[in-house]
């Protein structure tokens, strides 16, 4: 029996170790484990991926979200259009700054509902935090036009969608600020913890680098209450290594994405990813829909293929957030796609054979079409 994980971290690591090991030893041997050149370094080269003059590493992507939303000026009172189908971190960064987050529905592509959005704002409203979920960037051109429109602040979670493009920008260069997380099996993972909050605004990158290091300017001096969560040297170092091999990565994820794709193409029902002709979807996990999910998923399972469900329990159908009060028949299309989808193996390392045997096991399982 073939066992195929749902990502393999080993197999990534074996391919880049001697750089790695290097880049690991180093910071050792300098004992310089917090701040310093290797962070800096790491800071300038994923700005200069991300397009964008400023990048400051934090703690983890939950960090980055809350503070970009501080940096950004929400808080207390504020309201924040955000989606219900994604990680909970979206809407915990938003409850943590003591804004409230207003739920909208995803669009086919599962993200934002760009008209939905637009019905949901009212004085309170602060900021629109789209999530690029998967890998697939959100529609931003008109949510960006909305913000202009109405006064507020775009701030892109990109923590699914490292060097991901719309209409030839990279995600993380549209909004007033973007965050990643470098949790291992992103894209572009860490060996444990770590995040990034990038922008094209000098204010918001000063913020964050200082809120990130209890709201010091220099030492002993503190100007704000801030937080200790500075990406620490040995994590910057490995993701240095990392984002030079990562285009590489996503072009070999794109690969396996179409191979996917045209062999399921002629399998009846099931949805294929959807894949905007204005994006470059980098295919952080590859999500089919599926009727039956559930008793698929343990039939591949017992066959060796490990699968996810990103992510089964939307966050307005959440216990953390049933004091917002929505029903689930409130985000319809959220609710629907929740007890469908299905992440297939994603990582660069998977080989076509592999792919070929998984599309053959879900075949296998489906049930029969009259």
């Amino acid at each position: 029996m073939m066992n195929i994980p749902l990502n393999d971290l080993k197999a990534q690591y074996l391919t880049i170790k001697d750089e790695i090991d290097a880049a690991m030893n180093e910071v050792i041997l300098n004992c310089s484990f917090v701040g310093g050149k290797t962070l800096e370094a790491f800071e300038r080269s994923f700005a200069e991926f991300c397009e964008v003059p400023y990048a400051v590493g934090v703690g983890n992507g939950t960090d980055a979200l809350q503070l970009a939303l501080m940096a950004c000026g929400v808080g207390p009172g504020s309201e924040v259009i955000t989606v219900s189908h994604t990680f909970t971190a979206t809407a915990e960064a938003v409850v943590n700054v003591g804004a409230r987050p207003v739920f909208v529905d995803v669009d086919d592509s599962y993200t934002m509902n760009v008209d939905q959005a637009a019905r949901h704002i009212t004085p309170r409203t602060k900021a629109i935090l789209p999530v690029h979920l998967y890998g697939q960037p959100a529609d931003m051109e008109p949510l960006i036009g909305l913000a202009k429109k109405n006064g507020l602040v775009v701030i892109e979670d990109a923590a699914q969608a490292h060097g991901a493009r719309y209409k030839g920008k990279r995600v993380g260069s549209l909004g007033d600020a973007a965050c990643f997380s470098f949790y291992p099996g992103k894209n572009l993972g860490a060996y444990g913890d770590g995040g990034a909050v990038v922008t094209n605004n000098q204010e918001i990158a000063q913020s964050v680098r200082m809120l990130r290091d209890h709201g010091r300017t220099q030492k002993y001096i503190h100007k704000k209450t801030g937080f200790n969560s500075r990406l620490d040297t040995l994590q910057a170092a490995i993701l240095r290594v990392k984002l030079g091999h990562l285009e590489e990565w996503n072009k070999l994820r794109r690969t396996h994405a179409a191979l996917y794709s045209r062999l399921l193409s002629k399998i009846p029902n099931v949805a294929l990813p959807p894949n905007s002709p204005d994006t470059e979807h980098v295919y952080h996990l590859y999500v089919i829909r599926i009727p039956d999910r559930d008793k698929i998923q343990a039939a591949l399972k017992s066959a060796g293929i490990q699968t996810g469900i990103h992510y089964p329990l939307p966050l307005h159908e959440q216990p953390a957030y049933a004091f917002l009060g929505y029903r689930p028949d409130d985000l319809p299309h959220t609710h629907a796609v929740a007890s469908e989808i299905l992440s297939l193996p994603m990582y660069s390392e998977l080989a076509e054979d592999q792919v070929h045997h998984i599309v053959a096991a879900l075949k296998q399982n489906l049930p029969a079409t009259s």
